[in-house]
């Protein structure tokens, strides 16, 4: 699953997305880069769970 983060802006922030997915699933594969603003999963979460996780942590999301 491919996701844009706007306001995910430096590695403090793609650190925290990061966490903030292996929450949600402790197996999930994440590759931040706030250099484009992309987040790259695998995880066996439904997707609306992703995207209401990372809205509930200040870092709304949407689908590529």
């Amino acid at each position: 699953m491919k996701l844009h983060v706007e306001n995910m802006t430096c590695g403090g922030c793609a650190g925290a997305v990061s966490k903030t997915l292996t929450r949600l699933d402790e197996n999930a594969k994440v590759s931040a880069d706030p250099a484009s603003r992309t987040v790259t999963v695998e995880t066996s979460a439904a997707p609306a769970e992703v995207l209401k996780a990372l809205d509930a942590a200040g870092f709304p999301a949407v689908a590529k």
